[in-house]
């Protein structure tokens, strides 16, 4: 990993943590700029996805991880209404935080590993599994976490129009059962 690409994820964490962690707006902007920013990276990053053997399958099983992850990571922040002027707000704790510092740490350590710690053991899997070399390795972490990202929005957009079009919370799954049993 270049020190350029270290700081790149390191920059993408910390505005990932500063615009998220606490109780936020939530506005078009909060939507508008991971969209840009996703956008921008693919851009930079995804000039040339290799396409031999298999590493079309690779980046598809890693985007599909990096949607889970997104998920999880909208699952863990909260939408609601604002009681002082029931504008839509979000909040995120440190579930949130630790989630995000898991993955682009793991992110960070894994490209550190590959030059240093099992750099064969790499090789020998990318071998076995059709995966064309280094350039394939990053495409498909690049597009894990553009796809982490569009996750999270797409979740934290579901949770924003669920409140909206019925003007109440989302309803958890363990909330509606317990409610339809007092219902009986």
């Amino acid at each position: 990993m270049t020190t350029g690409e270290l700081l790149l994820n390191l920059g993408v964490l910390a505005f990932v943590l500063a615009s998220g962690l606490g109780t936020r707006a939530l506005t078009r902007r909060r939507f508008r700029l991971p969209i840009v920013l996703v956008v921008t990276v693919g851009f930079i990053f995804l000039r040339s996805v290799p396409t031999a053997g298999n590493d079309v399958g690779f980046d598809v099983i890693l985007g599909l991880v990096g949607i889970g992850f997104g998920a999880l990571a909208g699952c863990l922040m909260a939408v609601s209404r604002d009681p002082a002027d029931e504008s839509l707000v979000t909040k995120a704790a440190a579930s949130y935080a630790a989630l995000w510092i898991a993955v682009i740490g793991g992110r960070i350590l894994f490209a550190y590993g590959s030059d240093h710690w099992f750099a064969a053991q790499i090789a020998t899997f990318s071998r076995e599994h059709a995966i064309t070399g280094t350039s394939a390795w990053t495409s498909a972490f690049v597009i894990m976490a553009i796809s982490m990202v569009a996750g999270r929005v797409a979740v934290t957009g579901l949770k924003a129009a669920q409140i909206a079009a019925t003007g109440q919370q989302p309803v958890s799954r363990a909330h509606e059962t317990s409610s339809w049993r007092h219902a009986r």
